[in-house]
């Protein structure tokens, strides 16, 4: 197992967030984060939005008009989100 460098581990633990890693990447990733204070606060914040974005999908996908999404498309992430936080 090889050290991981901070912006190593912001990007895993970004992909970690979308699919699942292999085994010896999470243990890195899990020594990485409990030596260094900086990367753990930056998983903290990276859970914290992920919860409020799931638990308040309409307030993310109603505020923006001029986001270019027609209607149907920000119907379907609403859908799709809530039926993430249900799992």
């Amino acid at each position: 197992m090889r050290w991981l460098k901070c912006r190593e581990v912001t990007e895993l633990y970004s992909e970690s967030m979308d699919h699942d890693l292999p085994v010896g990447q999470r243990l890195s990733l899990w020594a990485h984060f409990s030596m260094c204070k900086l990367c753990n606060r930056y998983k903290q914040q990276l859970q914290f939005i992920r919860r409020a974005l799931r638990r308040h999908p309409d307030r993310l996908m109603g505020q923006e008009p001029s986001a270019g999404l027609p209607p149907q498309a920000r119907e379907r992430l609403k859908q799709a989100l809530r039926r993430q936080s249900k799992s």
